[in-house]
């Protein structure tokens, strides 16, 4: 009887805790001094709620971003389940210029914060996700053949250096473009044109 009673409060604390780091990734991509009391407001709880669950801002900036990067890794292969290999290519490309976003927003605290071993692990389930990608485009003839996923990630840095708001938005669009074309130049086949911006926004 007593589990009965408790589990709908560890519900509610898992919808709590998911509905917080979902808003606080939205104000820390738009703005990196953002307030907590702001974030528990628009998360529809108390400052006391957000408290126990992250007791310091580095707390839930570290949630944030492990949140990111592991629904990155997750995203590339239900994307693929879903649509061709070159759509799934940039609509993940656009889900990880909006992760380049949130990572500008908490780019000094990060620093500070992120381990070798953290970081080690970000890399490989971003590159892991790239490498599916990028491998269902090369079987497909969608692009050049032995594309290095490593080579594509360090070119993809810019998304950390724009700034966030609608101008930083449309220049990653943009320069997101010239990567795929240069990705589909010399491909054995003509690949399928790329989502569309509303496709890309209405995936995330």
């Amino acid at each position: 009887m007593t589990e009965q009673r408790n589990e709908p409060v560890r519900s509610d604390a898992r919808q709590n805790r998911a509905r917080i780091i979902e808003v606080a990734r939205d104000a820390f991509a738009a703005s990196n001094d953002a307030s907590l009391n702001s974030i528990a407001k628009q998360a529809g709880v108390g400052p006391g709620t957000l408290y126990r669950h992250f007791p310091t801002r580095e707390a839930l900036i570290m949630a944030v971003y492990r949140h990111e990067v592991e629904r990155l890794g997750a995203y590339a292969p239900e994307l693929l389940a879903e649509h061709t290999p070159m759509e799934s290519l940039r609509l993940w490309l656009d889900r990880l210029a909006h992760y380049g976003r949130v990572k500008h927003g908490l780019s000094d605290v990060l620093h500070a914060l992120t381990d070798e071993a953290l970081a080690g692990e970000t890399y490989e389930l971003v590159t892991g996700a790239l490498t599916l990608l990028l491998r269902a485009c090369e079987d497909v003839g969608a692009i050049r053949p032995d594309t290095d996923p490593d080579d594509v990630l360090l070119v993809l840095g810019f998304l950390w250096r724009i700034s966030p708001g609608e101008e930083g938005e449309a220049r990653a669009a943009r320069l997101l473009d010239l990567i795929i074309d240069g990705l589909r130049f010399g491909a054995p086949a003509s690949a399928p044109a790329p989502a569309s911006a509303s496709a890309s926004a209405s995936a995330r």
